[in-house]
């Protein structure tokens, strides 16, 4: 049986992870402001559910529940990383190509 408290926090993390899913679905399409406007707002819902958990810990009856929650937020995140990193890549040549270009 799942306590109010045990319900209340997996709705937060339910929520993280229908945003981390948005996210992945934005970076597939390439739309990374997108990416980072769902970032701060699961940054929001993290912070919440944070405050939440200081008041009372996910019963155990829930832990199974969010083990499972947590391992799919880390995938999408990893595929996330996977799809940002020629984007970031490009940022590094920018950077760093502009920068020894500019001591040569």
């Amino acid at each position: 049986m799942q306590t109010t408290m045990g319900v209340a926090l997996l709705k937060y993390y339910q929520a993280i992870e229908d945003a981390s899913s948005e996210m992945l679905a934005a970076a597939r399409r390439d739309e990374w402001d997108e990416v980072l406007r769902l970032e701060s707002a699961c940054a929001v819902l993290i912070a919440q559910l944070r405050h939440a958990a200081r008041d009372a810990e996910l019963p155990s009856e829930d832990q199974r529940r969010k083990t499972e929650i947590m391992q799919r937020i880390l995938r999408n995140d990893a595929q996330i990383r996977f799809l940002a990193e020629p984007w970031l890549h490009d940022i590094e040549q920018l950077i760093c190509g502009g920068a020894s270009q500019q001591t040569h």
